[in-house]
């Protein structure tokens, strides 16, 4: 019989499976991705530029080959705080895309799972009582950071976790609980730091990107890009644990190996960017949510473009932060904070009603 008549009959594959067999989820994935990233690479490079040339004295570019004072201003200043934001930003839209996959909850960031929180409690310990010292040739502030965030991340999934099911509402309870618990350690540490010390801690804890030169900048590459490969190489099995534990097992998933990869290179990541950032809050919240309405659900495309919307994003808040009061400067974290909250608020509710039904 005639393959036309094979499918006369009926008894041939189907158009839409035929379709799905010339065009494999992954590769519709992987063209979706090379689309998004195009637009994305524009929004970041306008960003970029934008953060470049605002500030409390904006820049002649003209002026960078004959004034000293200008080069300073922008290779000292201007260039390693915007590298800095956008460094922070990618990382915190990173992690917040593997959290909400890996807890099937859109809720999920490190600053509502309480993972910042503990971050920023090691960080204070540190700053209080040794902020110059060092650990095998690290900054106590990134070892303390780096514990707290590693700790707080397994208490929360602990307290969340009922056999293979993870509570969406006891997890977030765990994770506000987890955040007010470190921060009144962090009160408690500024009450008994000297002046100077608690001056410290106060600033660093609403979030800022001061930093002078590219050493910092360096030092945080050399933790953070480890970490950034392996949650991006983590893509496929994240994609397939959002549906559930069963279907990425049965498809090959090492759930448990994947769970672990992501607790220690999200707590990574969280610990060095608290370390040098502060508690920067809600940017792996709103990023996410935002790739996925203008790309769809797949998480593979989710993670990806949240790295490089996440790096915009950051570095378009800090541009506010620096030219909102003109000669003076708002805390980064307020922006996104007062950018985030509403969003957190609206995804509650809508949660809750999805709930409802």
């Amino acid at each position: 019989m005639s393959s036309e008549a094979t499918k006369v009959k009926g008894v041939g594959p189907p158009p839409a499976r035929e379709s799905a067999i010339r065009n494999p989820p992954s590769a519709i994935a992987g063209r979706r991705l090379r689309r998004a990233l195009l637009w994305l690479s524009l929004v970041l490079l306008v960003s970029t530029l934008l953060a470049l040339w605002v500030g409390y004295q904006r820049l002649d570019f003209a002026a960078l080959w004959t004034d000293e004072r200008a080069r300073f201003l922008f290779f000292g200043l201007r260039l390693p705080r915007v590298l800095m934001a956008g460094v922070v930003g990618a990382s915190l839209g990173v992690v917040g895309a593997a959290l909400q996959a890996m807890f099937r909850n859109p809720l999920a960031e490190p600053l509502t799972l309480g993972v910042s929180g503990g971050g920023a409690l090691g960080a204070s310990v540190a700053i209080a009582f040794g902020a110059g010292a060092k650990v095998a040739g690290l900054p106590i502030v990134f070892v303390a950071a780096f514990a707290g965030a590693c700790l707080s991340v397994v208490v929360v999934y602990r307290l969340a976790r009922t056999g293979a099911t993870v509570l969406p509402g006891a997890l977030l309870l765990a994770g506000v609980v987890m955040n007010t618990v470190a921060a009144a350690g962090v009160v408690v540490i500024q009450y008994f730091a000297d002046y100077s010390r608690a001056l410290q801690i106060l600033r660093w804890t609403i979030g800022s990107l001061d930093v002078v030169g590219f050493d910092q900048i360096r030092l945080m590459l050399f933790f953070l890009v480890p970490s950034w490969v392996v949650l991006l190489l983590l893509a496929r099995d994240l994609h397939l644990l959002a549906v559930d534990e069963e279907t990425a097992q049965s498809l090959g998933v090492n759930v448990r190996r994947s769970e672990r990869l992501v607790y220690v290179a999200s707590s990574l990541i969280v610990g060095v960017t608290v370390a040098v950032g502060g508690t920067i809050g809600f940017v792996g919240l709103i990023v996410p949510h935002a790739v996925r309405l203008l790309f769809g659900e797949d998480v593979r495309v989710v993670m990806p473009c949240s790295f490089v919307l996440g790096a915009a994003f950051l570095m378009l808040a800090d541009a506010v932060a620096r030219t909102a009061l003109g000669a003076g400067e708002l805390p980064v974290g307020a922006i996104t904070a007062l950018a985030g909250g509403p969003v957190f608020l609206w995804l509650l509710r809508r949660q809750q009603r999805y709930t409802a039904l």
